[in-house]
């Protein structure tokens, strides 16, 4: 496959990780943990809308009021006597994050409701009760469950008077809080706290808003009041918000329509906040504004005595202002009705209740609610990041690549942060960058060092065509000069050639001969490479090799002996599958010699160099004179007792100043005939008596051996020599040493 349908392919399998997980409850957990997590801590905090205040009761608020700490013992007047300040101070709405479901004494609920009553813009918390309730038939068999909840409304006196109810439910992801409703489907629609909130607030300028609706749409609007005087308890202002939200979920486009009607409406903001309210989800995510006391928090207590030596007289002006009334104690992390945020404080103290369902409504009234991106959008992005990202970290080379996936990594989490920032759109963050990136790179870089892995290979079998598998694998190993290879070393060599070559070569033509010699080279360097051998030579029809090591080391001498054996007996088939005559020679010597790169030009082989090769070669040579295959001198076959050899005596070739012993390696003891015995035994005699000088008496036992062992080519070779010696005048100097005249 090439290589870049390998980089898609890979960049496919991280952006099918990143949809795989996108599919599953996990993926939804890492992003809001994590994900919307860095989002809003990288964003930081930011100001809340000038519309929202809280006043909130706290630990101390009894203290300061003279009543007692727990507020559920307070009498209900004084929560009378707060409405009455905050209307005096000209709040819009007022909304009571209590509990108020129990009385504590009708005069005391008298005196709240009459507060509330003249205020008119009260909305009061609702209680919303679930519990799973069992389906049973006829027989009272169970037959499964459901779930049900129930409202249950503050106390009559109570409800009557507000202008508003809703419940304040809070979705829990894990163990923190993330959405609100803004209509509970499960409790048949009803509008939640902070939704009643947005529409008290509203009120004020709920003609235009009826009349852009009325221009905008072709459905009845009877269902709905002519104005807000119309608006008189709070079952008329829950059907008031439950006609509205059906009138968008039976029209769809009613939403557009209104975006593109000329507004004459100087308040339009309020308009374009219930349209957020009433055409949006009915779950949104919240985008809070900071940690706890972010919204502009009052003491409870400061505001019944209207003043506070903590705080600024303008602090207390509530003009305008939607206030929230509930607990939230900004010191001690043990306080009521608190929620674990993204923002929970260092210290353990987390946001309030209150200061959500406060948050809740600045989301609606400026619209900038946390807005996820849709499913499918979703998973576009994560394709397209896990496909580019995959893709070029394969593709390019390792440092740039793992550059180029982190520089793109950041410029994405950049784009969504500013996303985030400007517009609270909710790009996925820590799906792609812990999970996609971190995959992209450790497949991606792992494919790369495979490939890299595989070229090196393919070099390195090249190149073990011309040096030894040691020397190749320091090449591609490392970054290992040529030169660096080079070794003068003990050894050693053996040198081989193919006995009746020339009369092979002069009928072939050139294409069949290289083809010949290269299966001839293959069966014979097969055979010697079963016996580790280390360097090897070509050179036309012949072959040098060598075998390295330490002097003191036999196998460096044992192992030549036994493949110079398996190869003369391997080409020895050879010749026979082809009907060829003639066999394999060999010639064997250790000593010192150079192994390495030789040459010049820029041309170089890796080469056997030395007198121990040079010398290996006239042995090998010797092999035509005394028909002979395999020829050592004697310090290759020292201790080699498994081995039958005979001394051939010894010999000073052309242009040598010293003589050799020369060893015949005629077999392995165990595989020697009777009559290779024989013949080592018979010509040992012989032999001695040549190299003492007495030729007649060497003649005549080498004239016995061929009666037996015609073909015996030693034999032959010094009884030429007896002959020749024992002519008048011809008396060698040095009895004992052969000087060989040819090579």
């Amino acid at each position: 496959m090439k290589r870049w349908l390998w980089g898609i392919a890979i960049g496919g399998a991280v952006a099918a990780s990143g949809i795989v997980l996108a599919l599953t409850p996990f993926q939804a957990q890492l992003e809001n943990r994590v994900g919307l997590y860095s989002l809003f801590h990288l964003r930081g905090v930011r100001p809340p809308p000038a519309e929202v205040a809280i006043v909130a009761i706290d630990g101390r608020t009894g203290g300061k009021l003279g009543l007692s700490t727990l507020p559920r013992e307070w009498p209900r007047s004084i929560h009378g006597k707060l409405v009455d300040e905050l209307t005096r101070r000209g709040a819009a709405a007022i909304v009571f994050d209590l509990d108020l479901r129990r009385t504590r004494g009708e005069q005391q609920d008298q005196a709240f409701a009459r507060a509330i009553a003249a205020s008119n813009r009260v909305v009061l918390f609702e209680h919303l009760n679930g519990r799973r309730q069992p389906i049973e038939d006829q027989q009272g068999r169970t037959h499964g469950f459901v779930w049900v909840e129930e409202l249950e409304s503050p106390l009559p006196v109570l409800a009557n008077a507000a202008r508003a109810l809703g419940p304040f439910p809070l979705p829990k992801m894990g163990a923190a809080v993330h959405q609100f409703w803004t209509f509970k489907t499960s409790a048949r629609e009803a509008p939640t706290m902070p939704a009643a909130a947005l529409q008290v607030y509203a009120l004020q300028r709920y003609e235009p808003w009826r009349a852009l609706l009325a221009a905008s749409t072709r459905l009845s609007l009877d269902g709905l009041p002519m104005k807000a005087a119309d608006v008189r308890d709070v079952q008329q202002m829950k059907a008031l918000m439950q006609g509205t939200r059906h009138l968008f979920e039976q029209d769809p486009e009613l939403a557009m329509r209104i975006a593109e009607q000329p507004s004459a409406d100087p308040l339009s903001r309020s308009s374009a906040a219930l349209l957020g309210l009433y055409a949006g989800n009915k779950e949104r995510y919240l985008n809070y504004y900071g940690p706890p006391g972010t919204i502009p928090t009052l003491p409870y207590h400061a505001v019944i005595k209207g003043t506070d030596p903590n705080l600024a007289p303008e602090a207390l002006n509530v003009a305008g202002k939607v206030v929230f009334v509930g607990y939230s104690d900004l010191f001690d992390p043990g306080q009521p009705d608190r929620f674990f945020t993204v923002f929970t404080r260092d210290d353990g103290v987390d946001l309030s209740g209150v200061e959500i369902a406060a948050t809740a409504f600045a989301n609606l009234l400026n619209n900038e609610s946390v807005k996820p991106l849709a499913a499918g959008a979703t998973l576009l992005v994560l394709l397209c990041f896990g496909l580019i990202v995959g893709t070029l970290v394969y593709l390019l080379p390792a440092v740039i690549g793992v550059a180029v996936a982190i520089g793109l990594s950041g410029a994405y989490a950049f784009g969504a942060q500013m996303s985030f920032n400007s517009a609270g759109a909710w790009w996925p963050l820590a799906t792609p960058l812990l999970v996609q990136l971190p995959l992209a790179l450790l497949v991606g870089l792992f494919a790369q060092y495979r490939l890299q892995h595989r070229r090196v290979q393919h070099i390195s079998e090249a190149i073990r065509q011309y040096v030894p598998e040691s020397v190749s694998r320091m090449l591609t190993a490392s970054e290992l000069a040529p030169g660096d290879v080079n070794k003068v070393t003990y050894g050693t060599c053996l040198s081989t050639d193919m006995a009746g070559f020339s009369t092979i070569a002069e009928k072939m033509a050139p294409g069949d001969l290289a083809r010949f010699l290269n299966e001839y080279f293959e069966v014979l360097a097969q055979a010697l490479k079963r016996h580790d051998v280390e360097v090897t030579e070509f050179r036309a029809d012949a072959i040098m090799c060598a075998w390295t090591g330490s002097v003191d080391d036999t196998a460096v001498r044992h192992r030549p002996v036994q493949a110079a054996l398996e190869a003369a007996q391997e080409i020895g088939l050879f010749n026979m599958q082809r009907n060829l005559s003639g066999n394999l020679r060999v010639g064997l010597a250790d000593g010192t010699f150079y192994v390495g790169h030789a040459g010049g030009g820029g041309h170089f082989v890796y080469s056997i160099v030395g007198d121990c090769a040079n010398t290996a070669s006239r042995i090998e040579g010797l092999n035509k004179h005394l028909g002979t295959r395999i020829l050592a001198t004697g310090t290759v076959v020292v201790g080699q007792d498994a081995l039958l050899v005979r001394s051939l005596g010894n010999y000073r070739f052309v242009g040598k100043t010293e003589a050799l012993p020369i060893t015949e390696v005629m077999a392995t003891k165990g595989g020697a005939t009777a009559s290779q015995v024989e013949l080592c035994e018979r010509f040992a005699p012989a032999l001695a008596a040549f190299e003492l000088g007495n030729w007649a008496q060497a003649a005549e036992q080498f004239e016995n051996l061929l009666t037996s062992f015609s073909q015996d080519g030693p034999t032959r070779f010094l009884l030429e020599r007896c002959r020749a010696n024992l002519q008048p005048g011809a008396t060698p100097a040095e009895p004992g040493i052969i000087a060989m005249t040819a090579k």
